[in-house]
């Protein structure tokens, strides 16, 4: 007779028995990077060839759609309907990577071919965002093979290739097909968990607001001899103002920038007790950097962080004695729903004139990627915690946004669905970077979870059925 331990167990034998990982490799083995205009071909094929005969085998019907942007990559849409009555979930991937960084990674590694060491499976893509959204579907096959090739309720699937690009073109494809992808809620992967050990909710992301500080002086270079310490210098300009709009510790000193009543009640609640952590050896917690009062969890869930993500004067790799005519910095704010960004611009021309720095422009600002957040208390993601927390049988942590960036907007805006990203990935897996991995542990636990999750949607029980 079918049965939950049933699907979890086919799921599990079809992971540990090196099946999970082999389909894996032939994904991460095509370069579907969209950084780089030579590999948009790949990028086709990723869907054509990986994808769309895979889902065409689970019953699936599959379109590939042109972007509605020109020069970004196609959107993969499909669909398995079995009843009109029955609860419909939405779900998404990304199929693109970004660049390969190839003479970036440890020897012996290749950002194109899967290499297991330990527990580690090496990789671009394994991460981000292939290794989840193949997660994913292989649950659903186990659901179906146990089940005799029917789930009990509707499925739908947005795969775009554009996310390492911003997702450009996906939010005006949604809006056009809006009632197409109609569902009840969006389930889906992508990002970290809170702590590898830990499964993890998130139930949206914070945006990004990203900007220029330029200080332009004069056409060219003068000599350093003649006229450093009579001519201003850009770079210290640029250094002073930014000294002015964070302090020493990471503390945002631009006030209109943070959620003006503090982390919400709602969101502190969730986060209490949450760890944060398992970055590797990459990176650190520093307890004193950032918003004194909060937790660490408060800081990149409950709050928002200003980067400056890079910072040029002169010529580093070629130093010359002479004063730089310029210096600038490309910025970047990570914010939650409850700071409103087009206040962001004008927030910090007006700090900026008031500490005496007109002298610096503030060019090319707007939003990448607009934040979300569904309630954490939603039916939905209590729903989804329950079924997870029967699978694995420990706590699931529940977060009111991921701590990176993901499209989340688009489906709430124009298909009004509730947020429940579950990651099965660590903050570690150094995702845009060289040597980026999948873990096995989560990667386990996930398809566990899912496949779960998957069944429990076929049953009687589920929010508004």
């Amino acid at each position: 007779m079918a049965s939950r331990d049933g699907a979890i167990g086919r799921a599990l034998t079809f992971f540990d028995g090196d099946g999970f990982r082999d389909r894996l490799a032939g994904l991460v083995a095509i370069p579907s990077t969209s950084q780089d205009p030579a590999h948009m071909p790949d990028v086709h094929r990723y869907l054509s060839e990986a994808i769309q005969p895979w889902l065409l085998r689970l019953g699936f019907t599959v379109a590939i759609h042109p972007n509605p942007r020109e020069g970004f990559g196609p959107i993969l849409t499909a669909e398995r309907l079995e009843n009109p009555a029955l609860p419909t979930v939405l779900t998404y991937g990304h199929g693109d990577t970004v660049r390969g960084l190839e003479d970036q990674w440890t020897p012996g590694l290749d950002p194109w071919t899967l290499t297991e060491r330990g527990e580690l499976w090496y990789g671009r893509g394994t991460a981000d965002n292939k290794g989840q959204h193949a997660v994913n579907l292989s649950a659903l096959e186990a659901v179906l093979d146990e089940r005799g090739g029917k789930l009990g309720f509707n499925l739908k699937l947005v795969l775009e290739t554009s996310e390492e690009r911003g997702s450009t073109g996906l939010r005006e494809f949604v809006a056009a097909n809006r009632e197409a992808l109609a569902a009840d809620v969006l389930i889906a992967s992508d990002g970290p968990r809170v702590m590898p050990e830990i499964p993890t909710v998130a139930t949206g992301t914070r945006g990004t607001y990203h900007f220029d500080l330029v200080v332009d002086l004069r056409a060219g270079g003068v000599h350093s001899g003649h006229w450093g310490g009579l001519t201003t210098d850009p770079a210290i300009v640029l250094v002073s103002a930014l000294g002015t709009i964070v302090d020493r510790k990471g503390k945002i000193l631009v006030r209109d920038w943070l959620p003006g009543n503090g982390v919400p009640a709602q969101v502190r609640a969730v986060l209490a007790g949450c760890p944060v952590g398992g970055g590797g050896e990459a990176a650190s917690i520093d307890p004193d950097w950032g918003e004194p009062g909060l937790t660490a969890a408060e800081k990149i869930y409950g709050w928002n962080s200003f980067i400056v993500l890079a910072m040029i004067s002169g010529r580093p790799e070629a130093p010359v004695n002479a004063v730089a005519p310029n210096a600038r910095a490309h910025c970047q704010i990570r914010y939650t729903v409850d700071t409103d960004p087009q206040g962001f611009g004008d927030a910090v021309r007006k700090h900026l004139d008031e500490e005496g720095f007109s002298n610096v422009r503030v060019e090319n600002a707007g939003v990448r990627m607009p934040a979300s957040r569904t309630d954490p208390a939603n039916p939905w993601v209590r729903w989804t915690v329950a079924s997870m927390e029967r699978s694995l049988g420990k706590r699931v942590q529940v977060i009111p946004n991921s701590s990176g960036g993901l499209p989340g907007d688009v489906f709430v805006d124009h298909l009004g669905t509730p947020l429940v990203w579950v990651p099965h990935s660590y903050n570690g897996c150094k995702q845009h970077g060289p040597d980026e991995h999948f873990l096995r542990g989560p990667a386990r636990e996930g398809i566990a979870a899912f496949t779960g999750v998957w069944w429990d949607l076929g049953e009687a029980g589920t929010p508004g059925k």
